[in-house]
């Protein structure tokens, strides 16, 4: 799928039983209708935690859950599935680089890394031999999510990059980590 590109256009926001729910819809071309949303209705996680979700005609399901902070799921801590089976995720929080501090995610036989390119609204999710970059408008409320695939990309690592795009990754750079420490400490304070 290289040099395809999408875009996933925000959504109205609806009332769910957990408070309002964002969504973004999209179309990939070749594979039909995506759609990220989040917290997610389905699940019955504690009120502390978010969970987001990628859904569409040719895509896996795949669901990040983690401590919720400013709307979104932290990294630290979370959980990724796709189709129901785990994710493993790992960070490595001492270096400074941006490729360094990436997260590594192992999910049904591949090796992905996700760093943060450029500003802090782009993001790339790549494996050996494919890749997606990812783009929101803006960092905090995004209109729309833009997405171009690279080499031998399929519907897994779209979905994979799209759900990554509503968990709150300003830590995967040193500057953002600095920022939003004091914000993150006092998130995690409350669960102490």
């Amino acid at each position: 799928m290289s040099g395809v590109s999408f875009e996933l256009q925000r959504a109205a926001s609806t009332r769910g039983r957990k408070g309002e729910i964002y969504s973004w819809i999209g179309e990939v071309n070749g594979l039909g209708r995506i759609e990220l949303s989040f917290p997610t209705e389905h699940s019955d996680y504690p009120a502390e935690y978010c969970e987001v979700a990628v859904t569409g005609d040719s895509f896996p399901l795949v669901t990040y859950l983690g401590l919720r902070y400013l709307r979104r799921p932290l990294l630290a801590r979370g959980e990724m599935r796709v189709d129901w089976d785990p994710a493993d995720l790992s960070r490595n929080l001492h270096w400074w680089g941006r490729r360094g501090r990436a997260l590594r995610i192992q999910v049904k036989g591949r090796s992905y890394k996700y760093a943060q390119v450029g500003g802090k609204c782009s993001h790339e999710l790549s494996r050996s031999g494919a890749g997606v970059r990812m783009r929101r408008s803006s960092w905090n409320n995004p209109r729309t999510l833009s997405g171009t695939c690279s080499g031998a990309a399929d519907s897994l690592d779209i979905a994979v990059a799209v759900v990554l795009e509503a968990v709150y990754t300003r830590n995967l750079s040193a500057p953002g980590a600095l920022v939003s420490m004091p914000g993150r400490f006092l998130n995690r304070c409350n669960f102490i």
